[in-house]
């Protein structure tokens, strides 16, 4: 039986720019299927949460581009669980303003907060996960993130460092770093005490307003010009006019990295941050020679460790080569080494300057 003082709030307002050209302005990542299984990564974000918290306390929180999408793709959901942000802020006003709607609705909630593009593998561990943190968070006035165990000296993830205080299964945090150089990200693995941090935070609503109001205040200052519109049909009005004044800076820059009460519960349930191509190749099924084909097909001669993503019913020849992207989508074909695909916002940048909006 489900609680009803549970909320879940899945992020899904991104562009998802690193996926370009598949990820594009008016469809982005978090609306497509990579894999083929006949849901989006944000309808498997869905179904996930929708096992152990109630339906109806379930909110997305996306861009006012996207509104038809969340309804075409999650029908089940009313009008009022999609909060529509009229520009992007970054995850801490989204996070803040999720919050103060759900605390108007139910002042003991306690909320998990979730992107709408991870992979998880094993279902049943992380549910049991989410469960064990909501209870937690129940009881406690502690902020709380999950944390993966590192198999790899990944550059593209946070690190968390545990602290040796902890309760039961959760463990104070000592610091967190941001996406380190890759030796310092081996020195971390080797070290056994630091892990990836999963973005999945979990929470008493009462908890993260204390800590907003505690460390960014300029937030607070524009989202409470008028609190008796959360939850009312004032509060879209209200949101268009004061979000956009928002700082732009996220939930683990403005709160978690400052907070003095935060902990992490380990997590060992097959997580991967959807993120980049590089991220899809590594959890796709490769050939003899390490390359990737998804959607449309492939000849591959004397070519190795290339990830090859087309639409369906079109073929792609390969000759000599290695550690490259194809990608075609639309009107777009894109060809550039796989491993440099932090160019790939340089290219949708210079495209966007170039040639326009049709290409984005």
């Amino acid at each position: 039986m489900t609680n009803s003082n549970n909320y879940c709030v899945i992020m899904g307002g991104g562009i998802g720019s690193r996926f370009w050209p598949f990820s594009r302005k008016s469809l982005p990542k978090q609306f497509l299927d990579f894999f083929g299984t006949g849901r989006s990564l944000l309808q498997q974000t869905y179904d996930r949460f929708s096992k152990i918290i109630p339906p109806e306390n379930i909110f997305i929180v996306t861009n006012d581009l996207y509104f038809s999408l969340v309804q075409e793709q999650l029908p089940q959901l009313s009008a009022s669980q999609i909060l529509l942000e009229p520009t992007r802020r970054n995850t801490a006003p989204c996070i803040a303003w999720a919050s103060y709607h759900i605390h108007a609705l139910n002042p003991n909630a306690n909320i998990v907060v979730a992107p709408s593009d991870h992979l998880i593998l094993k279902e049943s561990e992380f549910l049991e996960s989410i469960d064990k943190g909501l209870k937690f968070a129940a009881k406690s006035s502690d902020l709380l993130t999950l944390g993966i165990k590192p198999n790899r000296p990944e550059t593209g993830y946070g690190y968390i460092q545990i602290d040796e205080q902890r309760e039961g299964d959760f463990y104070k945090v000592k610091t967190f770093t941001e996406k380190p150089e890759l030796e310092l990200a081996k020195v971390f693995v080797e070290s056994g005490e630091f892990y990836w941090n999963s973005g999945l935070f979990i929470w008493n609503v009462n908890s993260i307003l204390k800590a907003f109001n505690g460390l960014l205040p300029e937030l607070v200052a524009k989202l409470t010009a008028d609190e008796g519109v959360y939850g009312t049909e004032k509060e879209k009005a209200f949101i268009d006019e004061y979000f956009p004044a928002c700082p732009n800076i996220s939930i683990d820059f403005g709160i978690m990295e400052k907070a003095d009460n935060v902990y992490v519960l380990m997590g060992d349930f097959g997580w991967s941050d959807l993120g980049t191509w590089g991220s899809l190749y590594d959890l796709s099924p490769k050939d003899k020679d390490k390359n990737v084909s998804l959607k449309g097909d492939t000849l591959m001669y004397n070519s190795k460790d290339n990830i090859v993503v087309l639409p369906e019913g079109k073929l792609a020849v390969l000759q000599d080569l290695e550690g490259y992207l194809i990608a075609e989508s639309d009107n777009v074909l894109l060809i550039c080494k796989k491993d440099e695909e932090n160019s790939i916002r340089k290219f949708v940048n210079d495209a966007q300057i170039k040639m326009g909006e049709d290409y984005i």
